[in-house]
C-alpha cells in the first residue's frame, strides 16, 4: 500500500473512498445492464466496457490533475468559465436530444458523448472562488458584485436551465452558499435570490403566455412530477417510476436481495442513473446504503479538511464549493429514491452510470487532491526546515 501512495499524493482517504467507489460501480453497473440490452439492445459486454473506459479515463484524469500546481486552476478560471459558456450554448442549438432535452454534446469520430452541465458546474465554482478572493475589496461596490460575481452565477444557470432545471437549481444553491462561505454581503445574496427568482418566474410566464415559442420544452414536466410525487395523483401509474424506487428500498430490507437479483430495477426507469440509490439498497441492503451514506460523509468532511488546512484563500473556497457539489449531488439522488423530492436528474457521484459526470467527478477530486498536495509538501519542507535549524 505504501508502495502506491508514493505515486497518489495528497489525502490518501480521499484516494482511498474514491478507489471504493469506483470499485462498487463497476460490481453495481454490471448488475444493471440486463436493463439496457432489454430497452435498448446490444450486448452485455459492450456496456460494461464503456463504463469501464469513464472509469480509466476518469481515474488518469484524476490522478494528471493531482500533479498539478493548483495556482493554474486559479490562472485559468475565467478561461475555463467562458469555454464551459461556449460549451453551453453549443449544446443549447446543437446539442443531442434525449427526452426532449438537449443536454449532451457528441465528440466526433469516438462517438462518446458528454453533458456539458457537468464541466460548467465547476467551471463556476473555479470561477466563484477567484473572483471572492479578487474582489473582496470591491464586494460594497454594487456594480462590481454584480458584474463579476452574480452575473456568472446567473448566466451558467439561466443556460442549463431550460432543458435541465434540477442541475441548474443545485449551481445555483451552491453558488450562495459558496458566496455566504466567501463572506460576501448577506444583502447582495439575498438580491441574487431575487434576481433568480425573477428570472426564473420571467420565463415561465412568457412561457405561460407565449407557449408557441416553446421557451421552456420540459415545463409541463416539471409541474407534473410535482404535482405526482405531492399532489393527489402521487399513487397514479404515471407516477410508477417514483412508486418502484421505493418499493426496491423496502424490497432490499437489512442485507439486500443480492446483486443482480434485484427485480424492481426492471420495472424503473434510469435505475442505473437517477433511481441508482433505490436499486443500491435493493440489492445491497439497509446496512451497506447507510455505509454508503457513511462514505459520502466521510469524503465530504475530508474535503473540507482540504480546503481549510490551506493557507490559500483561493483553494479554500475550490474546496468547499466542490465538496458542496458532490454532496449535493448525492443527497438529491437519495431525496428523490425516498420520496423527500420530485424526480430529478441527477447521479450518484462516482457510481451511477454517466462518462461525463464520471470524469468530472474525478477532475473535481483530482483538483482538492491537488491542494492536499501542496499543502503537504508545504508542511514537509517547513517541518525539515525546523529540524535543520
Amino acid at each position: 500500500m505504501q508502495n502506491i501512495f508514493k505515486y497518489l499524493k495528497g489525502d490518501k482517504v480521499i484516494w482511498i473512498v474514491t478507489i471504493l467507489f469506483l470499485g462498487l460501480s463497476m460490481v453495481s453497473v454490471y448488475s444493471f445492464v440486463p436493463i439496457l440490452v432489454k430497452t435498448e439492445g446490444g450486448r452485455p459486454f459492450s456496456y460494461l466496457f464503456k463504463h469501464t473506459i469513464y472509469i480509466v479515463i476518469g481515474f488518469l484524469a484524476m490522478f494528471w490533475v493531482h500533479r498539478q500546481d493548483p495556482k493554474y486552476f486559479e490562472k485559468l478560471s475565467k478561461f475555463i468559465f467562458i469555454v464551459a459558456v461556449a460549451l453551453l450554448i453549443f449544446t443549447f442549438f446543437f446539442g443531442v436530444r434525449v427526452n426532449d432535452a438537449s443536454r449532451w454534446v457528441r465528440v466526433p469520430i469516438i462517438g462518446l458523448t458528454f453533458q456539458s452541465s457537468d464541466f460548467a458546474r465547476l467551471a463556476l465554482v473555479i470561477l466563484l472562488s477567484r473572483r471572492l478572493v479578487t474582489k473582496q475589496d470591491s464586494f460594497d461596490s454594487w456594480k462590481s458584485s454584480l458584474l463579476s460575481i452574480v452575473g456568472p452565477i446567473l448566466l451558467i444557470c439561466l443556460l442549463i436551465a431550460k432543458d435541465n432545471f434540477s442541475t441548474s437549481a443545485i449551481i445555483f444553491m451552491v453558488s450562495l452558499l459558496l458566496l455566504f462561505v466567501g463572506k460576501f454581503p448577506m444583502t447582495k445574496i439575498f438580491t441574487v435570490i431575487g434576481s433568480g427568482a425573477v428570472l426564473a418566474g420571467g420565463l415561465i410566464l412568457t412561457h405561460i403566455a407565449l407557449p408557441a415559442a416553446n421557451l421552456l420544452p420540459r415545463f409541463d414536466t416539471w409541474v407534473n412530477r410535482f404535482f405526482k410525487a405531492y399532489g393527489e395523483e402521487g399513487a397514479s401509474v404515471e407516477n410508477m417510476q417514483a412508486i418502484n424506487a421505493k418499493l426496491a428500498i423496502h424490497n432490499g430490507g437489512y442485507t439486500g436481495v443480492g446483486v443482480g437479483d434485484g427485480d424492481l430495477k426492471h420495472y424503473t426507469p434510469e435505475a442505473y442513473a437517477d433511481f441508482y440509490y433505490s436499486s443500491f439498497v435493493e440489492e445491497f441492503g439497509l446496512i451497506s446504503a447507510i455505509l454508503l451514506i457513511f462514505m459520502y460523509l466521510i469524503l465530504f468532511y475530508r474535503i473540507l479538511k482540504v480546503g481549510l488546512n490551506s493557507k490559500n484563500l483561493f483553494e479554500t473556497y475550490l474546496s468547499v464549493g466542490i465538496g458542496l457539489l458532490l454532496l449535493s449531488q448525492a443527497m438529491i439522488n437519495m431525496f428523490v429514491c425516498t420520496g423527500i423530492m420530485p424526480v430529478t436528474g441527477q447521479n450518484m457521484p462516482f457510481l451511477a452510470m454517466g462518462g461525463s459526470a464520471m470524469v468530472m467527478s474525478c477532475v473535481s477530486l483530482g483538483i482538492v487532491l491537488s491542494i492536499s498536495r501542496k499543502t503537504d509538501a508545504k508542511g514537509k519542507s517547513l517541518n525539515s526546515n525546523t529540524k535543520s535549524e
